[in-house]
């Protein structure tokens, strides 16, 4: 936590250090307008000399310009300053949730990262509006008293005693407040994550008739929300209304003393005005002490929580080594891993694979392996024989794409979605994946916007498009599975004839049941059991009972 807001501070030292100069420079100037008022009513309205009275009003002239320019540079440099830390935090976020070595989004809904990426580095970002804040607000309190001391040592001895008394209480006063904004983050960053985890299923929830279920766990998670909100909100309150009965009292007392003081001679009529003046005047620096410890306060509990992110183990341990040049051999020797018992299989560089798998389990974990999401517990995975846990997350990314069947879709045109990891060849990919045919029947075309996670486009115009980006990223090796699900027979066969006219010399394995696939394929791997039950060409294959009922039925 504390490292997340010393670098929030430290990354945008100079304008939080210009918009603390500026503060204390504006500051400077409001505690001079009641000492000049003071000096007009000594020395200009009570001689009644016109000249000298015309002279403070231009300096009080000169004092309003130097404060509200300073006021105004000052809020500017410290609004982007926080603007800019947040940013920043947003950034090391989507990098640390995006690193190849997983494990930033480990039991996280995705709604609860995007509330930590939001809302509490927004939060961690408004620490950067309250240090020059809370640094013009003591320049105030100091320049106040020293003003105060040159009216009245005792008024100034009163003020410098009773300032650090409040800044203690408003420290103290500030733990609850930091304590339930930390749960109240929690419980509304757990109700994002619910309510885009029941919108992401919802045609699902439909189809099995649970929307009263769904209704019912957002509607106890959103009450969970609120209730820690209205605590978070009730410990404000009590901070914000301590504080100002703390000062209220502090400024009612410093008026006393100097309405003494007045009476009795020790000061002037226009000392006294100054001295009121400046009482009034100090309410704003005693009263935004409350204001920023609680800004401090937020900004302490949000920035534990992305601290929590960024501080996540990796799902796998991080490999350093590199891969200067893939001719895509893949191999799997005596893997066990989930459902895997014992795996050994190979892909030789430029063929195309076909894998069967008779339980989904070893699909799925075959798949975790050779994306490296997770390592084997015994056994080895090597890419060209170089361990794939020895490579370097990036690289192994770069060399070898494993293209999920639910990979999503992203907000933009589909030709955007195509292109986004695109090896150069996006034409020809979408060619392959018949999108061609899918953008005829939108009414934009490539140009047509997609939805998040492609949500306007039906089922099998969605694979296609996931596909074609795949095949446009052009990897050295690519895995895909069950691209073919959602599409008709004719549209099958012809996007197997793509996929290898597309695929030629380089490494690809098919993880499918598509009899059409597996036709394509130059060698087809059955696994069964967890274990490699079969292996050859998918017409010999097909002869046998086992093989047939699980790609034919």
């Amino acid at each position: 936590m504390k490292a997340v807001l010393r670098e929030a501070v430290t990354g945008q030292w100079k304008p939080v250090t210009l918009a603390s100069l500026l503060g204390a420079a504006h500051q400077a100037g409001e505690a001079a307008v009641p000492l000049l008022i003071g000096v007009v009513v000594d020395e200009a309205v009570r001689t009644g000399a016109g000249g000298r009275l015309a002279f403070w009003i231009g300096v009080l002239a000169v004092v309003f310009l130097v404060l509200s320019v300073s006021f105004r540079f000052s809020l500017r440099c410290a609004e982007r300053a926080a603007n800019l830390a947040a940013h920043e935090v947003r950034t090391r976020l989507a990098a640390r949730v995006l690193s190849p070595d997983g494990g930033g989004g480990h039991g996280r809904l995705s709604g609860e990262l995007a509330d930590i990426a939001t809302s509490d580095a927004q939060r961690v970002g408004q620490v950067n509006l309250a240090l020059p804040t809370a640094f013009a607000a003591v320049a105030g309190l100091l320049v106040g008293a020293v003003a105060l001391l040159r009216v009245s040592v005792a008024l100034g001895l009163l003020v410098l005693v009773a300032a650090p008394v409040l800044l203690l209480a408003a420290h103290l006063l500030g733990k609850p407040l930091e304590r339930r904004s930390d749960a109240e983050q929690d419980r509304a960053a757990l109700a994002s994550g619910v309510a885009a985890d029941l919108v992401a299923g919802l045609r699902a929830l439909k189809g099995i008739g649970a929307e009263a279920t769904a209704a019912r766990r957002y509607r106890a998670t959103s009450r969970s929300s609120m209730e820690a909100a209205v605590r978070a909100a009730r410990s404000r309150a009590w901070l914000d209304g301590w504080m100002i009965a703390l000062t209220g009292v502090f400024l009612a007392v410093v008026a006393l003393v100097g309405g003494r003081l007045a009476s009795s001679g020790a000061i002037t009529v226009g000392e006294l005005v100054a001295a009121v003046g400046l009482a009034q005047f100090l309410l704003w620096p005693l009263s935004v002490f409350s204001w920023v410890n609680g800004l401090l306060a937020q900004g302490r509990a949000s920035a534990a929580r992305v601290a929590e992110v960024l501080a996540a183990p990796p799902a796998v341990p991080p490999g350093s080594a590199p891969l200067p040049s893939v001719a895509g051999r893949v191999e799997l020797t005596d893997v066990v891993s989930g459902t895997l018992r014992g795996v050994t299989l190979s892909a030789a560089p430029g063929e195309l694979l076909g894998v069967v798998a008779r339980d989904a389990a070893d699909a799925v974990s075959l798949l975790a392996v050779l994306a490296r999401d997770v390592d084997p517990v015994s056994g080895s995975v090597a890419l060209d024989g170089v361990a794939l846990s020895s490579v370097e997350g990036s690289a192994l990314r770069s060399a070898l794409l494993v293209a999920a069947h639910d990979a999503e879709l992203f907000e933009g045109t589909v030709r955007e979605n195509v292109t986004a990891a695109s090896g150069g060849r996006a034409d020809e990919a979408m060619a392959a994946a018949g999108v061609d045919d899918v953008a005829r029947a939108l009414p934009d075309g490539l140009d047509t916007p997609v939805s998040a996670r492609g949500r306007s486009l039906s089922g099998g115009q969605r694979q296609r498009v996931a596909l074609a980006r795949a095949l446009a990223a052009d990897p050295p090796v690519l895995v895909v599975h069950d691209p073919t699900t959602a599409v008709d027979a004719v549209t099958e066969v012809a996007l197997a004839d793509g996929i290898r006219r597309v695929r030629a010399g380089r490494t690809t394995i098919v993880v499918a049941t598509s009899p059409a696939l597996l036709a394509a394929a130059d060698r087809v791997v059955f696994l069964a059991g967890g274990e490699v039950a079969a292996s050859g060409a998918h017409a010999d294959l097909v002869a046998a009972e086992d093989y047939r009922l699980v790609v034919l039925s």
